[in-house]
């Protein structure tokens, strides 16, 4: 096939809503690096990267907490908000050298984890409990508000996650009031408030994934199903707690989830749809069969119902998610 005729596949595909436009991008970015080329090695670095920095940010936490009561007020805030900015800085000046990014985006890591605690710390060394739902729901916007500002100076996706964590820190703060005056069942409130983020991430994932930001796509996908799918469970309840309309919407959630992966060409729906639609089925054979059929014939038949909805989501995956598959033209109309 010459350049034209691919050209022209292109554009049929297009036509028929089977190609978008970050896909055919995402497609060129891996032509031109590669399979073993500089994007991949870069994505490595850039993992090692984020770890160094996540580990940094642990072992200032055990620091401070193992030293808390020796330290006094003024070392404590030095150690953790004074920290805090000394990264984000450090972290501005190495984005501004263009072989020092990717560095500079570990230290700007460091910082967005130890800010929110160095606030905390003020707040509580100034005789502000900053538990309650009021004042979290202020750090959340401050936050919040530097997210979005960095984001817009230094144009890194890592400030658009850390928007979504600090948005969603604000959802809950904001929510929170509702619990702490009794309105509503303490552990459901919880759920449905998951439940509500897993599907506000999933929107999210969508919205990024058609501006070809993959990597945010694919990071609220995850977090989302996750989030949606477990909440979901769980409201489900178990024995005497159990809730019956949720038990039986829950396969259906399921279905549409696994439905999804093949249209939003997203892996995270079939993994976490495959391991949600298995939990499912232990706790149903569990919680209904077990002195009906007993427990040795309940585990065959969940072992059974395992082992189809495994060749399932082989089969989805290899048909309609691997690059394989996507690499393959239609089949010609009649």
């Amino acid at each position: 096939m010459n350049k034209e005729q691919l050209l022209e596949q292109v554009k049929t595909l297009a036509r028929a809503d089977k190609l978008s436009k970050g896909e055919l991008i995402e497609a060129f970015e891996r032509g031109k690096a590669g399979p073993s080329g500089p994007l991949k090695k870069l994505k490595i670095v850039e993992i090692l990267y984020y770890l160094g920095g996540a580990i940094v940010f642990v072992g200032i936490v055990v620091l401070i907490v193992q030293n808390w009561d020796r330290l006094d007020a003024l070392s404590r805030i030095l150690s953790t908000l004074g920290s805090g900015l000394a990264c984000y800085f450090l972290g501005a000046f190495l984005s501004r050298k263009e072989d020092l990014k990717k560095v500079g985006l570990a230290f700007f890591l460091i910082s967005l984890l130890v800010l929110p605690v160095g606030l905390g710390v003020v707040l509580n060394e100034a005789g502000i409990d900053s538990a309650g739902a009021g004042w979290q729901s202020i750090m959340a916007v401050v936050f919040l508000g530097l997210g979005l500002l960095s984001y817009f100076v230094f144009k890194q996706e890592l400030f658009i996650i850390f928007s979504v964590l600090y948005a969603t820190w604000l959802f809950f703060a904001i929510t929170a009031r509702f619990g702490e005056r009794g309105l509503f069942d303490e552990e459901k409130f919880v759920a449905y408030r998951i439940l509500i983020a897993g599907l506000a991430y999933m929107f999210l994932g969508r919205f990024f994934q058609q501006k070809t930001k993959r990597a945010i796509a694919n990071f609220l996908y995850g977090f989302g199903v996750f989030g949606f799918l477990g909440s979901a469970l769980w409201l489900g309840g178990w024995g005497s707690g159990k809730n019956v309309f949720w038990e039986l919407i829950f396969p259906a959630l399921v279905f549409g989830v696994i439905f999804l992966s093949v249209h939003l060409k997203a892996r995270a729906f079939l993994t976490f749809g495959v391991i949600f639609l298995m939990l499912y089925i232990i706790k149903i054979t569990a919680e209904y069969f077990t002195n009906s059929l007993g427990w040795p014939l309940s585990l065959v038949l969940a072992g059974l119902c395992l082992i189809a909805i495994g060749y399932g989501a082989f089969r989805v995956n290899k048909q309609y998610l691997s690059e394989t598959a996507a690499s393959k033209p239609p089949k010609p109309g009649p």
